[in-house]
């Protein structure tokens, strides 16, 4: 639980502060739809996806499984592309309030004012990161714990602290109430206030919110930790303990912070020049004055800002413990940002590879932590280490996986007629309805999940076209009727082997076909020949294994089998024959003809197309010695 509550518990870091900038004296509201939402929506979904995945998979494992062919694994590619969104921005907004802690720390700002720049110290800290990888670096769950429950403890004595000063003084919560019921809202002419007015800008507010979702993926990717039996209970009962504790928090942190701390400390950094960037809007009581956007001036952030608890925290138990809520927040931060910097590093072995679509250089660690470290520090500088201006991109990445894992279970129910159906559509709607808003709204992440769509696509495709030629044959079986043939041939003389696309399948079509083949490449009429017929299976998949059945027809031997390419399979087996029988085998092709542009593009997507020269290729890098490569006739 506490390797998942580095990821999720993290957020109250910073989860506060951007719900009350989302929703203003609203947040508690909006705050309570999340939490329904988490309770009752996401802890069903993840529940389904722990038992379907219970080696750590995860809802897109399931999607794969759900979808087929290249349809599927497109979807995958996507979807990865959001996961790499979802985990640099985990990492840079991490490291960003984690540097908020830094800089607002009284001590730091006496001691060491030389800090007072935000994106150089967030830049160390992700460097810091990105070196502790390049040197090695193992979760360690002894760590998560010490650091999850060292944090836990000190968030419920401050939230604790704080409800007890809003209930203890009046005051407060007569003020925090009676603004709350001048919330209103209009269309045109009609307007709404009141409770009704609460509840439409709690449901419009709360999507803005949803990064307090984080950690369900990451709860369903540690179940090989998990202790067996009853694996995919015990991880059931860690979501739901998991989900429990962080509902009471954000509850309890939502409305400690909107009623006790003053609305302009959460104001982010604001430049009020006419002039300024106006792509992150900015809430009604953080603007800037007239006077203000004509001098040009800069709003620095409120003390609350990025670090609402970490405010409390130094306001009523004074600096020194103030200190160590900073540090210990400081420190959840950093092992969330090492979390999702390994959740990056497993993207490639977990899926590409077995696409073949993962680059050589991929498979080593140390280039792969500094391509991942240089993307954070463009984000970075690009967001200028703004915690607010992040939020809208970590949401959108949570969400799209939390709206794909609904769409896969509610999928799954309806294959196995579950009765729960209807519900797990609804609750798809409800996620796809808070991605989508939030799209909208905020469409950074939008725009950072396209470049890794595209990056991915692109670096996938050209790594699966430079190792099409590959053998990709992981194992071959033959049933006792192809080992008998095989026997048979190798006891007569040199093993010749005829490639077919079956037609008719009857005794005229091999016939035909053997007479072609041995007067056009001069086999002598005392040889015998075997059939060699492949089906294209699942051109989507790279490697396998292939099953050669063995079929009498009319005195003419055939071997069948079915692979996801004609030519690697064609390879694979002409090296099985000379291994397994010493002798090197010949193979008899016909010409194609089409252009050579377009058999090769049918190649690489559907595993079939100008057969033989690519079957030469693929011996010629299998084996580099001339005297040992299976010879390839091509005549007609």
């Amino acid at each position: 639980m506490c390797l998942t509550g580095v990821d999720y518990f993290s957020t109250l870091g910073y989860q506060p502060g951007i719900a009350f900038l989302a929703a203003g004296i609203l947040s508690p509201f909006a705050t309570m739809i999340l939490v329904l939402l988490t309770l009752f929506g996401a802890l069903p979904i993840y529940s389904i996806v722990a038992r379907e995945s219970p080696h750590g998979e995860g809802s897109i494992a399931m999607l794969e499984a759900l979808l087929s062919r290249w349809k599927g694994k497109l979807f995958v590619l996507v979807l990865l592309g959001f996961v790499a969104t979802d985990f640099v921005i985990t990492i840079t907004l991490s490291a960003a309030d984690a540097t908020a802690h830094v800089l607002e720390n009284p001590f730091v700002q006496t001691t060491l004012p030389i800090l007072d720049h935000p994106i150089l110290v967030t830049l160390a800290l992700i460097s810091l990161l990105g070196l502790v990888f390049i040197k090695g670096f193992k979760e360690a769950i002894g760590i998560a714990v010490l650091l999850v429950g060292a944090y836990l403890f000190m968030n419920l004595i401050v939230v604790g602290v704080a409800l007890y000063e809003v209930f203890t003084h009046p005051d407060l919560l007569s003020n925090w109430r009676s603004a709350l019921f001048e919330s209103k809202i209009g269309w045109g002419g009609f307007g709404v206030t009141g409770v009704a007015a609460i509840l439409v800008l709690s449901l419009i507010s709360f999507p803005r919110l949803a990064l307090g979702l984080s950690g369900f993926e990451t709860g369903v990717a540690v179940m090989p930790l998990v202790q067996s039996p009853n694996r995919i209970e015990n991880t059931r009962k860690l979501l739901m303990t998991a989900a429990l504790i962080m509902s009471v928090l954000l509850i309890g942190s939502s409305l400690a912070t909107s009623v006790v701390i003053p609305k302009q400390e959460f104001c982010p950094r604001i430049e009020c020049s006419e002039s300024a960037d106006a792509d992150h809007p900015i809430p009604e009581f953080c603007a800037c004055t007239t006077e203000e956007k004509t001098s040009g001036a800069v709003k620095e952030p409120g003390k609350a800002n990025g670090r609402a608890l970490a405010y409390i925290a130094h306001k009523y138990f004074g600096d020194l413990f103030g200190t160590a809520y900073d540090l210990s927040t400081i420190l959840i931060l950093w092992f969330a940002g090492a979390s999702a910097m390994a959740g990056l590093l497993n993207i490639v072995p977990r899926y590409l590879p077995r696409y073949g679509m993962a680059p050589e250089w991929a498979r080593a660690v140390r280039p792969l932590v500094l391509v991942f470290t240089g993307i954070c520090f463009a984000v970075t500088i690009i967001f200028k280490a703004d915690v607010d201006a992040q939020g809208g991109a970590y949401a959108t990445g949570v969400l799209v996986l939390m709206s794909s894992a609904a769409v896969a279970v509610a999928l799954s129910a309806r294959r196995s007629e579950s009765r729960w159906t209807p519900a797990f559509y609804l609750i798809s709607a409800v996620f796809i309805y808070t991605t989508i808003t939030n799209i909208f709204e905020r469409p950074d992440g939008i725009k950072i999940a396209s470049f890794f769509i595209f990056t991915i696509i692109a670096t996938s495709f050209i790594s699966r076209a430079l190792r099409s030629t590959e053998i990709r044959i992981d194992r071959i079986e033959l049933d006792e009727t192809a080992k008998g043939f095989i026997e048979e041939a190798d006891s007569e003389g040199e093993i010749r082997i005829v490639t077919n696309r079956r037609e008719t399948g009857d005794m005229a079509e091999y016939r035909f076909k053997e007479h072609e083949k041995r007067i056009d490449n001069h086999i002598p009429s005392s040889d015998p020949v075997l059939f060699y017929e492949i089906e294209t299976g699942d051109a989507s998949e790279f490697k396998g294994k292939i099953t050669i059945r063995g079929i009498d027809i009319d005195g003419y031997k055939i071997l069948r089998t079915q692979a996801p390419a004609v030519p690697n399979a064609i390879a694979a087996f002409l090296l099985y024959l000379r291994d397994n029988t010493g002798k090197i085998p010949h193979v008899y092709f016909g010409w194609s003809e089409g252009n050579p542009i377009m058999y090769l593009a049918r190649y690489i997507l559907f595993g079939e197309g100008d057969t033989a020269p690519v079957t030469r290729e693929i011996l010629r890098q299998a084996e580099p010695d001339p005297e040992l490569r299976p010879n390839v006739h091509v005549g007609g």
